[in-house]
């Protein structure tokens, strides 16, 4: 195998009509996760392929998001590796600021991801010591890349998840989108819209449905935290990470949900409960982010929108609650959620778990074996991605520099030897 190093050392790959060596890691994923890990490895020398299912980079964020969307965490958490955002951008940049961020990064960095291309497999070859990455296109053209890094960067929210609810597919005669087909409320002005799922997509879409005059509902089936985007004028979120640097997390929990009930007031009585642990160690425990306000509890308790329990069944036009009401609805939002692929085309079951995450916990989650890593997985939003690809740069960049010192001496000792016969 180090011969075949040697061989491409000068290339950043070789390539025939459907076999591509890389002399470097893929990165699967052109979303910030591998758009930081590919700006890392670019810092260290190390070259890369970074290969896309989409047509662009970060398309979750150029198709799959809603309009109003505005970054949930101040600027300063959420940069990438080697680039902080500009300084004419405000504290919480807007959907399409955030892309463009991400376009000038990718820019500057030289990232140019190969588009078009889904991996429908990766496995490691013990008997090469490589992965071997096989890609298909829309048009049926298949490739595959063998290389001695593999960085998965397809991030926690790669599929949408869709819930199997009684009668919505086969009874309901209304619409039905998922929120990542969700662009603006205008569309369903003077309609009555039920949302399903009371996350942060949630809480944004029923307060987006509000301020388009919809008659809006959400299901809110279990407990969930609310928080202040701000308290006092600081990032909610920036203080509990200030705290968590002194304090224990659950007096972090506790003093958080004083200063929330001191801003926001009880929500059990507009049926919003909160669950018996707290939103950092929720966080911590299973990735449950808690939900920042925005301006949605406002619509809550004015009454612009509905709280309503978990759902029985649908009919025609109609949705049936546990509790007995019946709600006439036109249209229907599933804010609920996303998941991993990784299970779909990774052939590898030690490092990652069946739900597409890694097994390890943070901070150990982004190296596996058989150089095998993953960015982006953490639970912990951009700043956990960029945390990750540092890592992984460092990782990949400290075996390249050494091997790449070790075929410069073997060089060198040649070329004595051949001067020395002559």
């Amino acid at each position: 195998m180090e011969n075949m190093f040697r061989l491409m050392a000068s290339e950043a790959y070789l390539s025939d009509r459907r076999c591509i060596w890389v002399n470097g890691p893929v990165i699967v994923g052109a979303g910030p996760s591998g758009l930081a890990t590919a700006a890392c490895l670019r810092d260290q020398g190390v070259p890369f392929v970074v290969v896309e299912r989409s047509d662009c980079i970060a398309s979750l964020w150029q198709k799959r998001t809603y309009d109003r969307l505005k970054l949930h965490l101040p600027k300063k958490f959420c940069q990438l590796p080697k680039m902080p955002f500009p300084d004419h951008y405000p504290e919480y940049p807007t959907k399409r600021q955030f892309i463009e961020y991400l376009e000038s990064y990718a820019n500057k960095f030289e990232i140019k991801p190969e588009f078009n291309k889904s991996v429908v497999s990766a496995r490691f070859e013990e008997t090469s010591g490589l992965w071997r990455v096989k890609t298909t296109t829309t048009a049926g053209e298949e490739m595959e890349y063998i290389c001695r890094w593999l960085v998965v960067a397809t991030g926690e929210n790669a599929e949408r998840v869709v819930p199997e609810i009684n009668g919505l597919k086969t009874e309901f005669d209304g619409e039905v989108v998922h929120a990542f087909e969700y662009k603006s409320g205008e569309k369903y002005r003077g309609k009555r819209v039920l949302v399903v799922g009371c996350g942060n997509s949630g809480m944004e879409v029923s307060l987006d449905l509000a301020n388009h005059n919809a008659i809006a509902s959400m299901v809110v089936r279990s407990s969930v935290h609310v928080l202040p985007r701000e308290i006092m004028g600081k990032s909610t979120f920036g203080i509990s990470v200030m705290l968590m640097k002194w304090l224990p997390l659950w007096l972090v929990d506790k003093l958080l949900l004083i200063l929330s009930w001191l801003v926001l007031g009880s929500l059990s009585k507009y049926g919003l409960k909160r669950p018996s642990i707290g939103p950092m160690e929720l966080k911590s425990k299973t990735g449950k982010t808690p939900v920042l306000d925005i301006g949605a509890l406002e619509k809550i308790k004015s009454g612009d929108v509905e709280i309503v329990p978990a759902i029985k069944r649908f009919s025609r036009c109609h949705v049936e609650l546990v509790d007995g009401q019946k709600l006439h609805i036109d249209a229907v939002v599933l804010a609920t959620g996303y998941r991993s692929n990784v299970p779909s085309w990774l052939q590898e079951s030690e490092f990652f778990s069946k739900n597409g995450f890694p097994k390890s916990p943070f901070p150990n989650a982004w190296k596996g074996k058989s150089g095998l890593y993953a960015a982006g997985f953490t639970r912990k939003g951009l700043a956990g991605a960029s945390a990750d690809a540092v890592n992984i740069a460092q990782d990949i960049g400290n075996v390249w520099r050494e091997e790449t010192k070790r075929q410069k001496t073997r060089r060198n000792v040649g070329h004595r030897r051949c001067i020395s016969v002559a």
